[in-house]
């Protein structure tokens, strides 16, 4: 007949007491209490390793701190880990080494990590400003939250300030950034799932406000009203640069000199300074070609075409254009990205191809084939498009003096 431990009683635990050399009093299926001669007393785990096969001693917890129904748990869990084939004391470091990676993976070093990546595929400006905003709003209450303890309530609650100030813009970005971070969480395997995946729900939607632009008729206004100011020849030149080329304010005030192949008047603007991380190459029309033969001499021996007044070894401030404009009388009524809009739709209503349009104003084509196809295909019909807009915005500044329009325009100022 087989032999057969005798469960332990809570009276016999409590009452084990020490003798010369630690002995064992066994519960069954494994478990012991270790007595030692000091008077401690462990629980302990024997067991047979499953791969070698030899005897092996797991401690669970000392007693009383550790109960004897609570080592009992502990022992069957362990049982059942040796049914799995596994050995219990590399499954409870396993587990261990897991927890304290999980507790480790806070929001804000997950995030450092999806901001490596995030890097790559935005402007630096961009990435500044995305920096910035969580570093903001979402790291002091969020930072040194464990990834997988993040829940919708706590995220909108942080976010939720930002919501009653009217922040929205503000608050619609915040929510998919953090909610970039966690589907980078979830494909490297720090989570299962995403439990934000909703916060944008949880808020206002922006209203989308259009920016302010002047009207096609309104084109000869402008020109005149650039030539009777007393704005100086670099940011008179910007202006003009940006309405000609069509670029965005930023793109067209970091325009650097390397950028700029005068033998085939193309302007090849990298990825790294575009929106959307795609490089932009640009036909240049002769007035646009004016505007850089004029400001050669000024700046020719300079990174930037047009550099910044306080520092030339930097370019020019992307928000000069809009405060020349201002101090034009056009506040409220233009700004310098409105320009892009004012070319968009002089071009339309005169019947260009809307998909070369787009091409020009750098807009990306979700269609990666087509978006690919075009850019081979439609850099003649650009050159030819932005020629009409060129000659449309010379006329539009007969009687004014433009610095397009001028070859030989006295760069002073």
């Amino acid at each position: 007949m087989a032999n057969t431990t005798k469960p332990l009683t809570d009276t016999e635990v409590k009452q084990a007491k020490p003798r010369l050399k630690e002995y064992n009093l066994g519960d069954g299926k494994g478990l012991y209490l270790r007595v030692k001669p000091t008077g401690s007393k462990l629980w302990v785990f024997n067991y047979t390793h499953p791969f070698t096969k030899k005897r092996a001693n797991l401690g669970l917890g000392v007693y009383p701190a550790l109960t004897l129904g609570e080592a009992r748990k502990k022992a069957q869990e362990l049982n059942s880990t040796l049914a799995r084939g596994l050995d219990p004391k590399d499954h409870r470091d396993e587990q261990e080494r897991k927890k304290l990676e999980a507790h480790a993976n806070t929001f804000e070093q997950v995030t450092g990590k999806w901001l490596v990546l995030k890097k790559g595929s935005v402007t630096e400006a961009y990435y500044g400003k995305v920096v910035s905003r969580l570093e903001t709003y979402a790291f002091p209450k969020l930072g040194r939250v464990p990834i997988h303890k993040l829940t919708a309530v706590l995220t909108i609650d942080t976010i939720r300030p930002l919501a009653d100030r009217g922040k929205l813009e503000t608050v619609k970005k915040l929510c998919r950034w953090i909610n970039e971070v966690m589907v980078y969480a979830v494909n490297t395997g720090l989570i299962h799932a995403n439990p934000l995946s909703g916060i944008g729900k949880a808020f206002s939607a922006p209203q989308v406000v259009n920016l302010p632009t002047l009207r096609p008729e309104q084109l000869p206004e402008l020109m005149a009203r650039i030539n009777q100011s007393s704005t100086k020849i670099v940011t008179r030149s910007l202006i003009e640069w940006q309405l000609h080329t069509m670029v965005r304010p930023g793109e067209a005030a970091g325009t650097r000199w390397d950028e700029i192949d005068m033998k085939k008047e193309l302007w090849a603007i990298p990825a790294e300074r575009m929106k959307k991380n795609k490089p932009h190459v640009v036909p240049l029309s002769s007035q646009a070609m004016n505007i850089l033969r004029v400001l050669e001499p000024v700046t020719g021996n300079r990174e930037y075409v047009f550099p910044s007044d306080h520092n030339p070894r930097k370019a020019a401030n992307s928000q000069s254009a809009n405060r020349a404009l201002k101090r034009m009388g056009f506040h409220g009524q233009l700004v310098s990205h409105g320009l892009r809009a004012l070319a968009s739709t002089t071009l339309n209503e005169n019947g260009f191809d809307p998909d070369v349009i787009e091409a020009a104003l750098a807009h990306v084509d979700k269609n990666a084939v087509r978006a690919a196809y075009n850019r081979a295909q439609y850099l003649e019909r650009r050159r030819a498009m932005m020629n009409w807009w060129s000659t449309h915005i010379e006329n539009a500044a007969t009687g004014s003096l433009s610095v397009a329009g001028r070859k030989r325009l006295r760069a002073v100022g």
